[in-house]
């Protein structure tokens, strides 16, 4: 007697169905996946590429700006620049220089002050 069909299970009936439909999910997912992938990859490509730009840039500027603080505190041009101004600033004269003179103990010469001004220990006998 040939079997009939509605005595088979459900899970038998659709079980290929199921696993036709996983497997397109697991395919289509992977495919998701890999484009979601290269896109992050080429945005943080394209964002490193602008900071690097930024980078560039910004040390171009601070150059430019290190090289006119060094061209604008040089002694000649600030002499150049008093005269331009007409404040009548000159060089003082060296007796109104006042000169200070700084002294410097090393680390050994303190400590070995420090310990001459202790006793000596006695030994125990």
């Amino acid at each position: 007697m040939a079997k009939n069909r509605r005595a088979e299970s459900a899970a038998v009936r659709f079980g290929p169905a199921i696993k036709a439909f996983l497997l397109c999910f697991l395919i289509g997912g992977s495919a998701i996946g890999y484009v979601w992938e290269k896109n992050q990859i080429n945005y943080w490509g394209e964002q490193i590429k602008k900071s690097e730009n930024k980078l560039s840039e910004l040390r171009t500027q601070n150059k430019i700006r290190a090289d006119q603080l060094s061209a604008l505190t040089s002694p000649v041009a600030l002499d150049a620049r008093v005269k331009r101004m007409n404040l009548g600033l000159v060089q003082p004269s060296l007796s109104q220089v006042l000169r200070v003179v700084e002294v410097f103990e090393t680390a050994n010469a303190v400590r070995d002050t420090r310990y001459a001004e202790q006793p000596a220990m006695q030994s125990i006998p």
